[in-house]
């Protein structure tokens, strides 16, 4: 996985690049704060892309958004469950998958209801209000 400044959401597939195919999983969602707590209890500093996320959002509780709709850019996402870590994670690092358990510290998965690009910095708005900033997006 590689960061990049923007991306394109293609409706009910995910990102152009890596499209998951159908279902509600499409993109995956972490927060800023969540990774920084995952990072302190392993006691290194890791690329949030080890957690193999899509969007990383700065400024937001995402288990809050569960069940609501999330508009970033020009996309609409339907926010769907938590994203629970697979044993892929210790993979990645030792120890990372109980580290993301507690606390909805995976993220959450979510369904692409309106394609578009989204931006670094581009506003993150559940429901009408705008919350926080999109941070950053893997390819």
């Amino acid at each position: 996985m590689a960061e990049s400044a923007s991306c394109l959401l293609v409706t009910g597939k995910g990102l152009d690049v890596e499209t998951r195919g159908g279902g509600v999983r499409q993109v995956t969602l972490l927060s800023v704060e969540s990774w920084s707590d995952v990072c302190k209890e392993l006691g290194t500093k890791l690329p949030w892309h080890t957690r193999r996320a899509n969007l990383l959002i700065d400024g937001i509780d995402l288990a809050a958004t569960v069940g609501r709709v999330v508009t970033i850019g020009e996309a609409r996402l339907r926010i769907h469950g938590e994203s629970k870590p697979c044993n892929v994670m210790d993979q990645q690092h030792q120890g990372l998958r109980a580290a993301l358990r507690p606390h909805g510290r995976g993220g959450v998965f979510a369904e692409v209801l309106t394609g578009g690009t989204i931006r670094v910095d581009d506003v993150v708005v559940i429901d009408g209000s705008s919350f926080a900033a999109l941070s950053s997006s893997p390819l």
